[in-house]
């Protein structure tokens, strides 16, 4: 039953609940554009091309670090993408046993689209909220997610 203030608890976890899968569906239904078509990228290449996207080149232990996964399995998703020319790797020319990695000029607007499509959506579900309840969705879905990989 719904307050002046929003839903119970329990309504509020009932409409998640019916909410999440149209999200992930939305989410695995948004294809990548045409330019893209010959590269096999999955969910998982998201974040990390978003965060090559929005904050430019940046090591592979960087990379790791951000995705919340190990450098070796971060390694690996790099390789693939470079290999499939999304990614180029350089050496970092103040430590040449660094590697920085960034999106490849060819392929970047193509990535750009890609993910623009999310980006306007959340534009869209967030500018009418203020900073704080921004932070309070935000914080919520971190919640979420990091609850659902504990493996409870």
């Amino acid at each position: 039953m719904a307050t002046e203030s929003g839903p119970t608890v329990e309504d509020g976890v009932r409409e998640l609940l019916l909410l999440m899968p149209r999200i992930v569906g939305r989410a695995k239904r948004t294809p990548p554009p045409p330019e893209l078509d010959d590269v096999a990228l999955a969910p998982r290449h998201l974040s990390l091309l978003a965060y090559l996207l929005f904050d430019g080149p940046m090591t592979v232990n960087e990379l790791a670090g951000r995705l919340e996964i190990a450098p070796t399995t971060a390694s690996l998703m790099i390789g693939d993408l470079s290999r499939q020319g999304v990614l180029e790797r350089t050496e970092d020319p103040d430590d040449r046993r660094r590697t920085i990695v960034s999106i490849h000029a060819d392929k970047r607007p193509a990535v750009d689209a890609w993910l623009a499509r999310g980006a306007k959506a959340w534009q869209e579900a967030l500018s009418p909220l203020s900073p704080s309840e921004r932070a309070l969705v935000i914080n919520t879905l971190k919640v979420y997610e990091q609850y659902g990989s504990r493996g409870d």
